[in-house]
């Protein structure tokens, strides 16, 4: 175990309340700060070593930018557990944090967690990622335990965009299974799922095995098969007939998938993408078809080879 580390947690949600809850019982001193909290932001990451953020990502340039305006040491690595895509520009939490912080490491992590089960002690794996391999190997020995394996890696974006991306899926597989389509549908659905983010992912410049990894896969399986998942929620409730304003407002925290599909969609269709469960799931949002229509436009899409990129 190494020696204790200063973390400083942003954001007191069920994710970042989990996160250090792992470090803390790693024997490491944590501050959880959250911006409806007495503690101020400069008191939280004074003598930080790491900071790590778990804000939803509505937030996360205006809280990056007030630490920028904080005196913090130039050896604080940041670590970012937000998934989703900043609307404005499309970049990643990632991208966000790094640009904001040039001299310092920046580390993703991500995997098939959900929060409710890392609460509970119950196992689970997840990866960190940067493109120093020194940091992600820090990170991963303050964070990992018997319950909570941490693999490293050297492809952030493939990790980040692994966690984001298949929340859209998850989103269609809350649905299908809403819908009651069977085992076949949803196997099929979640596959070709996999299709899509690795075809969006390594234009952006991700590595394609990344998205095999627990990342990619092990966070689409879990997402999307799991009722404790608020994107899988959000499908399943609109196939009961509910609207995604109504279902929204009784949502405990946030459903980052759909902030993602709208971003997502405006990027496929600039850089000619073909992504076309994202596209009627941003179809349904937007009022144009129902969870079902969705479903039968994908299958009546014209015959194709299954690889042919």
């Amino acid at each position: 175990m190494p020696n204790p580390k200063s973390v400083v947690i942003l954001g007191a949600g069920a994710w970042g309340t989990a996160l250090g809850a792992i470090a803390e019982a790693n024997n490491h001193q944590v501050k959880i700060w959250s911006r409806h909290g007495s503690l101020s932001l400069a008191d939280a990451v004074k003598d930080a070593d790491i900071i790590l953020s778990a804000i939803s990502m509505q937030g996360v340039s205006e809280v990056a930018k007030q630490i920028q305006s904080l005196d913090i040491s130039p050896d604080v690595i940041f670590i970012t557990a937000t998934k989703g895509l900043d609307p404005e520009t499309t970049c990643t939490p990632s991208q966000i944090w790094q640009e904001m912080f040039p001299l310092h490491s920046v580390v993703v992590l991500s995997g098939p967690n959900l929060s409710k089960e890392i609460q509970q002690e119950l196992p689970a794996a997840t990866v960190v990622a940067s493109r120093s391999a020194t940091a992600a190997e820090f990170v991963a020995t303050v964070f990992s335990s018997p319950r909570f394996r941490v693999y490293t890696n050297l492809d952030p974006l493939g990790v980040e965009l692994g966690g984001t991306l298949k929340n859209v899926i998850a989103i269609a597989s809350g649905a299908c299974d809403g819908l009651q389509l069977g085992t076949n549908a949803k196997a099929a659905l979640v596959t070709r799922g996999l299709t899509e983010m690795v075809r969006i992912g390594v234009s952006w410049g991700a590595k394609t095995e990344t998205f095999y990894g627990l990342s990619g896969l092990g966070d689409l399986l879990a997402t999307c098969n799991s009722s404790l998942s608020r994107n899988y929620q959000v499908g399943y409730q609109l196939a009961q007939g509910k609207s995604l304003v109504e279902i929204l407002a009784h949502l405990q925290g946030t459903a980052e998938g759909v902030n993602t599909c709208n971003v997502l969609m405006q990027s496929a269709k600039k850089q000619n993408i073909s992504m076309p469960i994202t596209e009627q799931v941003y179809r349904v949002f937007q009022g144009e078809i129902t969870p079902r229509q969705a479903l039968e436009e994908l299958m009546l899409r014209d015959i194709k080879p299954e690889y042919n990129d």
